[in-house]
């Protein structure tokens, strides 16, 4: 399931975790069995659940905290150089507006 920070859900992660959002840039996973992960630490644990061959990422976590986010830093600074950006934002299938928790 996803929510905007924005929405009640993710106002109410924020606040029992005291998460400073204007500190915050990147993505956070949150669950109620390990509480909230960013960065490098939350796209490698989304990896984790996902089938193979994505699932293999998760090898990384081998590797120090500290230097995967410096990856994780240098790839979020170029995605759009990379790979380009769309000029307007996509709207949600009903599919994937069920995924999302509050409004969206």
């Amino acid at each position: 399931m996803f929510a905007a920070l924005q929405s009640d859900v993710g106002q109410q992660i924020i606040n029992h975790y005291n998460i400073d959002t204007t500190k915050t840039d990147s993505i956070l996973l949150y669950s109620e069995d390990n509480g909230v992960k960013s960065k490098s630490s939350a796209a490698l644990h989304i990896a984790k659940g996902l089938g193979f061959p994505r699932n293999l990422m998760s090898v990384f976590f081998i590797i120090p905290n500290v230097i995967r986010n410096l990856v994780y830093d240098y790839i979020a600074k170029n995605r759009y150089k990379w790979y380009g950006k769309e000029e307007s934002c996509w709207l949600p299938t009903p599919d994937l507006k069920a995924k999302f928790l509050g409004n969206i």
